[in-house]
C-alpha cells in the first residue's frame, strides 16, 4: 500500500511540474524585448527599430501646423457702417414741395422701412431706381439717392439708417459659453472679441482649436495662438461660421504602466516622459526601464531622415526604443515628442516572468502536497 501511495504522489508531481515548466504560457502584459526585436527589418520583419538619440528627437519633433493663411490674416477690419448683402435699411425722405413724389397728401416726408439689400448688393428706391448698396456706407447711399431724386423733386433730404439684418452676422457653434448668431459690431470685429461676446471657450484653452469657415474655405488655429500671435486674430466677415472644438489627437499606452488605455493630448505638445506620467508612470513591480517602445507609422520623408536614407517610399512602420537607465535617458525621453495615434508600450522586466514561474511552481507543489495527503488518506482507508 505504501508503494501505491508513493507511485500516485510521484505521478501527480511530475504531471504538474511538466505543465508549469514546459506546456503552459504564463500571463503577461504583451511581447518581451526579444520578441519585438525579432520583427525588425534586419531580421526579415516589417518594422524599423531605432534607438532614440538626439538626431531622432530632433528629426521626429513634428507638431501639427495650424494657422490662418495670408488671405485671412491680411483681411482688413470692416467698418461697422459698411453695408453688406442681407442687411436691412431704413430710409427717410423729405421733399420741399406740396406735390411730392413719394409722400401722401398733407405730408412732405416718406418713411421706407425694411429695405433689404439683395444678394447682388442692391436696393430699390421708388423714382431713384436700383442702387448699389453693398460696400457703401449709409452716408454714401444717402448721397446717391439724393442725386437720383433731385432732378425730380426740389432739394430732397434723405436719411439712411442701418437696421437689424443678417448680412453682418456670424454663427458660433461648439464649445463656447453661448452658441448662436452674433452681429458684427464695432467692438466685435475680430475673432477673439467675437468669442468673448459668445462667452469664451468652454474647454481647456490649451486644447481648444478654432475653425473658421468662410465660403468654400476652411482654416483652423489654436485658441492660444490668438493671443500669442496677434496676427492670427483675424477680422471677421459677414457669413463666417466659427467652430470651437477640442483637439482630437490621442495616444495609447500598453504594458507595465500605471494604467492602460487611450489618452487624449492635454497640451499642444507632449513628450514621452509626460505621456508616461499621464498614465501613472512605470509599474514599480513589473516594468523594465530599458524597454520602452513607441510604435508609429512614420511619414516617408521623416523615415528617410531618421534612417539616413533616400530610398524609402510610403509610410514606414517605425519602433522607437527608449532606455531610461542610460546617463541621459530621462533627458532623451523628455525631448522625444509623442504624436497622434502613437502606441507607447513598456515591457516587463525579465525577473517578472521568473517570479511568475516560481509562484506558479510553488503553487503547483502546494497542490501536489494536498493531493499527496489526499492519496495517503484514501490509501489508509
Amino acid at each position: 500500500m505504501a508503494l501505491f501511495r508513493r507511485h500516485v504522489t510521484a505521478s501527480v508531481a511530475l504531471l504538474l511540474c511538466a505543465g508549469v515548466l514546459t506546456g503552459c504560457t504564463l500571463p503577461r502584459t504583451g511581447p518581451n524585448k526579444s520578441e519585438i526585436f525579432s520583427g525588425s527589418v534586419q531580421k526579415q520583419g516589417d518594422a524599423f527599430i531605432v534607438e532614440v538619440n538626439e538626431h531622432v528627437t530632433r528629426t521626429t519633433a513634428v507638431v501639427p501646423a495650424l494657422g490662418f493663411t495670408s488671405a485671412f490674416r491680411n483681411a482688413q477690419l470692416q467698418g461697422s457702417d459698411t453695408i453688406r448683402p442681407g442687411d436691412t435699411l431704413g430710409l427717410s425722405i423729405w421733399e420741399n414741395t406740396d406735390n411730392s413724389l413719394l409722400a401722401g397728401q398733407a405730408s412732405n416726408s416718406t418713411r421706407l422701412d425694411g429695405v433689404q439689400v439683395d444678394e447682388a448688393g442692391y436696393i430699390f428706391v421708388p423714382y431713384a431706381g436700383r442702387i448699389k448698396a453693398a460696400g457703401n456706407s449709409p452716408d454714401s447711399i444717402r448721397k446717391i439717392i439724393t442725386d437720383r431724386l433731385k432732378d425730380q423733386t426740389p432739394d430732397p433730404q434723405v436719411q439712411v439708417q442701418r437696421e437689424a439684418g443678417d448680412g453682418s452676422t456670424v454663427s458660433i457653434i461648439g464649445a463656447v459659453g453661448g452658441q448662436g448668431i452674433y452681429v458684427i459690431e464695432r467692438p466685435t470685429r475680430t475673432l477673439s472679441a467675437m468669442l468673448a461676446k459668445a462667452g469664451g471657450v468652454a474647454i481647456e484653452p490649451e486644447v481648444a482649436q478654432i475653425t473658421i469657415m468662410r465660403g468654400p474655405r476652411r482654416e483652423k488655429v489654436w485658441f492660444q495662438d490668438l493671443y500669442d500671435h496677434p496676427n492670427m486674430d483675424i477680422a471677421l466677415r459677414g457669413g463666417d461660421r466659427i467652430l470651437v472644438e477640442t483637439d482630437t489627437r490621442a495616444f495609447t499606452t500598453l504594458g507595465a504602466t500605471g494604467s492602460q488605455g487611450r489618452v487624449p493630448f492635454p497640451t499642444q505638445t507632449i513628450s514621452a516622459v509626460e505621456a508616461l506620467a499621464l498614465v501613472g508612470g512605470l509599474s514599480a513591480n513589473t516594468a523594465d526601464p530599458t524597454g520602452i517602445f513607441v510604435f508609429r507609422n512614420e511619414l516617408e520623408e521623416i523615415a528617410n531622415l531618421v534612417m539616413g536614407r533616400d530610398d524609402l517610399q510610403g509610410t514606414q512602420r517605425m519602433i522607437y526604443v527608449l532606455d531610461l537607465t542610460k546617463p541621459n535617458g530621462i533627458f532623451t525621453a523628455r525631448d522625444f515628442v509623442i504624436r497622434d495615434q502613437d502606441t507607447v508600450y513598456v515591457t516587463e522586466a525579465p525577473f517578472t516572468q521568473w517570479n511568475k514561474a516560481i509562484a506558479a511552481a510553488t503553487g503547483s507543489l502546494g497542490a501536489v502536497n494536498t493531493l499527496n495527503q489526499s492519496a495517503q488518506t484514501l490509501a489508509g482507508n
